[in-house]
């Protein structure tokens, strides 16, 4: 699938990602809808004015990102864009449908099926690009997109390396940590978005992430907090359909892992209170090809602070390789 559009075409905006690289609004299809990304190209290899050159050089390596549960490309994803393309990445930010700027109705709706069409339509949009070498696509993922990483790279074995951060990895797991009496009002608020759901009426809404003791899909002592700070002043909606935490407990990538060809950066938090350690590094067990990190830290460290520069360090390394190999395409293969 390709024929996506670019919006803005030639117009930059210095202070979107900057450090001499640019950021554009484009679109690309998924099934009959689109998701809205921001593409971004990587400044000139002599360190000149960029874009225009970029464009005239052999296609780059480009990293495919889309966030985790209920969040949005602006929750957190830029500074990790900002590096890969100061890197020399090109790099793919993506909204699934039903979120965010992208299309999908109702909204807020997590669903995995069309959570990964979302990936594999993002990677054939990628591919299509004359400015990125099709044979060198990472894939980007984080908690509960930690996983779709690896579901994606199972299914699709020209993806070059692959970076699982936070991973959700496994649905019991994530589930077993839920406090009992949480559980319990989320089975009930799962079956009143299930009914409404049956009578064509708006989704249930519960919060995204809320105190302990709250109804929410995430009441970890951090959750609140954390989610919020992901965003750094950006809007984002604090709402998730109810129907979507059982996507939660069916999701369980491991089961797909010992599929996967690439090389995979599995990074995981010590201290994460909402996606187990302990299925993390039972999913990079299975993994043919993993590297393990492991940082003393909790699972929202990974997007602020001293914690994000190690994840981030950590993941620049393990790139560093497809960044330096050239590509054998050429740059005209299409328009």
């Amino acid at each position: 699938m390709s024929g996506g559009r670019e919006s803005g075409r030639g117009e930059v905006d210095p202070g979107a990602i900057g450090g001499g690289v640019e950021e554009r609004e484009t679109r690309f299809p998924s099934g009959a809808e689109e998701c809205a990304a921001s593409l971004v190209w990587p400044p000139a290899a002599d360190g000149g004015a960029g874009a225009q050159e970029v464009r005239d050089a052999r296609p780059v390596a480009c990293v495919v990102m889309a966030h985790g549960f209920g969040a949005t490309r602006r929750g957190g994803l830029v500074p990790f864009a900002r590096a890969f393309a100061a890197a020399g990445f090109a790099v793919l930010m993506f909204d699934y449908r039903h979120f965010g700027d992208s299309d999908g109705s109702p909204r807020q709706l997590v669903d995995v099926s069309r959570q990964l069409e979302d990936w594999h339509a993002a990677v054939a949009y990628a591919r299509s690009l004359a400015k990125v070498d099709p044979e060198r696509v990472v894939l980007w993922g984080t908690s509960f997109s930690g996983g779709h990483v690896i579901a994606v790279a199972s299914d699709d074995h020209r993806i070059a390396a692959v970076v699982s951060q936070v991973p959700h990895a496994s649905g019991l797991a994530t589930a077993l940590r839920v406090p009992p009496r949480t559980a319990l009002r989320q089975f009930a608020s799962v079956a009143v978005d299930l009914l409404r759901a049956a009578r064509g009426r708006e989704p249930f809404y519960i919060p995204i992430v809320a105190p302990p003791g709250r109804l929410a899909a995430m009441t970890s002592s951090d959750a609140l907090h954390g989610y919020a700070a992901m965003f750094a002043g950006e809007p984002w909606e604090n709402r998730i359909a109810a129907r979507s935490l059982l996507e939660v407990v069916r999701h369980s990538p491991t089961r797909q892992a010992r599929r996967v060809a690439a090389p995979v950066l599995v990074q995981v938090a010590r201290h994460d209170r909402v996606t187990p350690p302990s299925a993390a590094r039972r999913m990079a067990q299975r993994l043919p090809n993993a590297l393990l990190r492991e940082y003393d830290c909790g699972h929202f460290d990974a997007y602020n602070g001293k914690w994000h520069e190690r994840f981030l360090a950590d993941q620049l390394e393990f790139l560093a390789p497809l960044a330096r190999r050239r590509s054998t395409v050429s740059a005209n293969r299409r328009p």
